[in-house]
């Protein structure tokens, strides 16, 4: 790795870091050490880094601000690029919006709801970035990312960059075609937006903080929802009606404000958190007969 880490910082790419602990870059804190992390400083420097990985055949991955995500202690193999401050542009034209996939999506709805711009309400208490938010399509409050992005421009593994429209992203509910069909990164976005009346846009925006705070935990480290709601049943409901409430193995505990949030109480490794995971998916089924599925993504050496 010295080699490539030598090459990478010869092109003045951005940050490179080797053997890089995951847990500082997850909003979980939890993550064992990354071969290589790698944040390029520019949409053309992501270029280069992609150049360098293909050369070396390098396994890669991306990620943003890491939330939505459970780390193996193990770590991860190869490259990890993190859009970061690097790839936050922000154009606004009229009621049309186009952002780098490294901008966090709860300051760009902060910023744009002062613009008077609504759509992005929902997002107000969504951690992360705009580029993990249309991989998975995001969403709260009855709404989601698909309602309101027209096109993103996409990295793929083999080095090309395209724009996909919002049809060809192929949303569904928390997923999209880049979760398994076409990998790949989200470098921007543009998102169509309408024009609103600020006070309102703003007092809708603090109505939804206010409920994430009073529902959600906010004082321990997380990694977001853990599983998807297996519709028409709520994962959080089945949870807490089961009792799983406060359970909890070793450092990780399912938060005694919502079922659907596993929390890092102190220490919590992804063993822990992947424990309790298969205890809640068992628990459940044995009580309901419904198969629980993950929404958080869990990567990483097994």
């Amino acid at each position: 790795m010295d080699g490539i880490v030598t090459e990478l910082q010869a092109l003045n790419i951005g940050k490179v870091k080797k053997n890089e602990s995951l847990a500082q870059h997850t909003t979980i804190k939890i993550g064992g050490p990354a071969d290589l992390l790698i944040e390029p400083s520019s949409v053309e420097n992501l270029n280069h880094v992609m150049g360098v990985i293909r050369k070396h055949r390098l396994k890669w991955r991306a990620i943003g601000r890491g939330s939505n995500l459970l780390v193996s202690d193990k770590g991860i193999e190869g490259a990890v690029i993190k859009l970061g401050s690097g790839l936050d542009h922000l154009e606004i034209n009229d009621t049309e919006i186009t952002v780098g996939g490294g901008h966090s999506l709860v300051s760009l709805s902060t910023l744009i709801s002062k613009k008077g711009l609504t759509g992005l309400e929902f997002a107000s208490g969504i951690p992360g970035s705009v580029g993990g938010a249309v991989y998975m399509n995001a969403g709260a409050h009855g709404s989601d990312i698909s309602k309101i992005l027209t096109r993103a421009r996409i990295l793929f593994d083999d080095g090309t960059m395209e724009w996909l429209s919002s049809a060809e992203m192929e949303f569904s509910y928390r997923t999209s075609v880049l979760q398994k069909k076409r990998p790949g990164i989200v470098v921007e976005a543009v998102f169509q937006l309408a024009q609103g009346d600020r006070a309102a846009i703003v007092s809708q925006m603090l109505k939804n903080k206010d409920y994430r705070k009073e529902t959600q935990p906010w004082n321990f480290p997380c990694a977001g929802s853990i599983f998807r709601n297996p519709l028409p049943n709520y994962a959080g409901k089945l949870i807490e009606v089961a009792g799983l409430k406060g359970f909890s193995i070793g450092g990780a505990k399912i938060s005694e404000m919502h079922g659907n949030f596993i929390v890092n109480a102190g220490n919590a490794t992804a063993g822990d958190v992947l424990a309790l995971i298969e205890h809640v998916k068992d628990t459940i089924y044995s009580l309901y007969e419904i198969k629980m599925e993950t929404e958080v993504e869990i990567i990483g050496r097994n």
